[in-house]
């Protein structure tokens, strides 16, 4: 299967389209600090940096996971490339979490 159909592509346009999907290092680790980011998603083209720094970030706070996509694989989704995305709302998260 290639990335175009993966379904996580899809659980995350479905968060996008609720309103429910934070993207960029900053907004999420503001968000996900003050507890209202259920998700945190990493690309696998993200820096070893961003991965370590935002790991840390969310240690004990919510759940860091990185994804089998790239940032150019989610580029439909946002305005500008990012490699770092938070998903707020508890159920969508938990379907995101099943395409991991």
């Amino acid at each position: 299967m290639n990335n175009d159909q993966h379904p996580l592509l899809g659980a995350l346009g479905l968060c996008r389209k609720a309103g429910k999907l934070l993207h960029g290092y900053d907004r999420v680790q503001e968000n996900a600090l003050r507890g209202k980011v259920a998700l945190v998603l990493l690309t696998s083209d993200a820096s070893e940096r961003t991965v370590s720094h935002m790991k840390d970030t969310c240690d004990g706070i919510v759940a860091c996971e990185q994804m089998p996509l790239t940032s150019a694989d989610l580029a439909m989704l946002t305005p500008k490339p990012a490699a770092v995305f938070g998903v707020t709302d508890e159920h969508l998260a938990q379907l995101c979490a099943k395409y991991l």
